[in-house]
């Protein structure tokens, strides 16, 4: 069994994820992750936007984020984002002791702000939510080494040959 499974089906255990529902997703998101990638949170979420748009289910690995989206009337799923972490700007997050929840925003490579609300069933989950929010948001994506997309090649410090000798009259 791989790192994934091992640390998926916990988290979505801790989450209080019926069975049925984490095998679902769990094509969706085996897809978007690697193998190795361990689970650090799956939670059901919804767009405080857009309360009618059907649940989400909200995977973050250490390096990746990944949110499914089950249509209401058909219960299809559709993967709505899946991205590293490291390819978020502007990720902010709100607890909310009060109302037990946290509301999780983001900027999009492409530009579109992304808003999910998580809700916990106790005041301690909120915090909790906030500090592995803190250390995967901050502490990581900080740490990460920059990606090298493309180099450039060194001149060549040789002498360049003429391509063309020049002729002589003679």
């Amino acid at each position: 069994m791989d790192v994934f499974s091992r640390t998926f089906l916990p988290a979505a255990a801790e989450a209080g994820l019926a069975v049925q529902t984490a095998t679902r997703h769990m094509p969706v998101f085996r897809r978007c992750v690697g193998s190795s990638d361990a689970t650090v949170l799956v939670t059901r979420c919804s767009r405080p936007d857009r309360p009618m748009s059907g649940e989400y289910l909200l995977l973050l690995t250490h390096r990746r984020i990944v949110i499914t989206r089950q249509t209401r009337v058909l219960h299809r799923l559709q993967l709505h984002l899946n991205t590293e972490l490291r390819e978020l700007s502007n990720v902010t997050w709100s607890p909310d002791p009060r109302l037990h929840s946290v509301e999780l925003a983001a900027t999009a490579i492409d530009g579109i702000r992304e808003r999910f609300l998580i809700r916990t069933q106790q005041p301690s989950q909120v915090w909790q939510l906030d500090a592995l929010f803190n250390h995967a948001f901050r502490t990581r994506v900080r740490s990460a080494q920059p990606r090298i997309v493309a180099t450039v090649a060194e001149a060549v410090t040789a002498p360049r040959r003429p391509a063309f000798k020049p002729a002589v009259a003679r």
